[in-house]
């Protein structure tokens, strides 16, 4: 199984375009160690090969920016050609599906892959479906929590495990601050041909026990990475939110992302995405991200390959 990491920022990207934050200012300036990123998203084959093609996991509003930068995903095997052939939305959260509205010069109807909630908010409260259905058709496959799905176009040789995951729905849904089993979910990907496995969730409030089975269970860990602290934008003066408000465990405290990944087989290989411009952890040289480095913890970045 082949991953290409497209994008690995939280919503807004690093730097964020109107924010001057200690980080987005030293990304600008070259005072501090770290890369620009792009807000996250992957794709995902059994191969990596043009023919069979990818299988893309959200649509953030930088998609052209990623497709321009991936060579894998644009195989120029004719004049108008993509390597995209479906595209699973794991939220209807702004950042993993404004991309879709890009993409509507499609000649084929686009195959998407959401649960009835995604595909509710985009009908309703953001009706991205509705305004892509004058340019492009759109190709709607319901997934359901708990299910398990083998036979998605890009995805050949993958079995894919959709895990319902607690977090929070988007500020159009109706199920804000209420949300239900379905409005966020996880992954886990199973390569059929050699039994490897991986975990994939941007979006992480709490990990209850289906999802740490899950986490247990993979061989690589590509998890929410949004903020250090669960106070992190109040500090900043940016936000009276807090991580998990948001929807979005913190990395460090008590009950912490790290405390579950400390307790990981130190063969899985442990990697976070979804990294907000807040997040100490993008300056290479911090004291943050040196800790996740002792700990065996990646940050990942805008054009990391990934292969189990």
């Amino acid at each position: 199984m082949k991953i290409e990491i497209l994008g690995s920022a939280a919503g807004g990207g690093f730097p964020q375009w109107n924010c001057n934050c200690n980080m987005c200012k030293g990304v600008r300036t070259g005072s501090i160690n770290a890369r620009a990123r792009t807000q996250s998203s992957i794709a995902v084959s059994s191969t990596g090969n043009a023919e069979e093609g990818w299988l893309l996991f959200n649509a953030s509003p930088d998609i052209l920016t990623q497709l321009k930068a991936s060579q894998s995903l644009q195989p120029a095997r004719q004049v108008r050609d993509t390597g995209i052939k479906s595209i699973f939305l794991l939220d209807s959260q702004i950042d993993h599906t404004t991309g879709l509205l890009m993409l509507r010069e499609s000649d084929t109807p686009l195959k998407i892959w959401c649960t009835e909630q995604v595909r509710e908010d985009l009908t309703t409260g953001n009706p991205l479906f509705n305004v892509l259905s004058h340019y492009c058709d759109i190709e709607w496959n319901k997934i359901t929590p708990g299910e398990s799905y083998n036979d998605i176009p890009g995805a050949q040789g993958i079995r894919v495990d959709v895990l319902p995951l607690t977090s929070n729905a988007p500020p159009y849904s109706p199920r804000r601050d209420k949300p239900l089993p379905g409005d966020t979910v996880g992954i886990l990907m199973t390569d059929e041909s050699g039994g490897k496995k991986v975990f994939y969730a941007p979006g992480l409030g709490e990990i209850e026990v289906p999802v740490w089975v899950a986490m247990q269970a993979a061989d690589l860990i590509l998890v929410d990475g949004t903020m250090w602290t669960d106070d992190e934008m109040q500090q900043a003066g940016i936000s009276k939110k807090s991580a998990r408000s948001m929807g979005h465990l913190p990395q460090s405290g008590e009950g912490g992302m790290i405390e579950y990944l400390d307790k990981l087989s130190s063969d899985t290989r442990k990697v976070l995405i979804h990294i907000n411009n807040t997040n100490p952890i993008l300056d290479e040289n911090s004291e943050q991200h040196a800790t996740l480095k002792n700990k065996g913890i990646e940050v990942s970045y805008d054009g990391m390959t990934l292969e189990i």
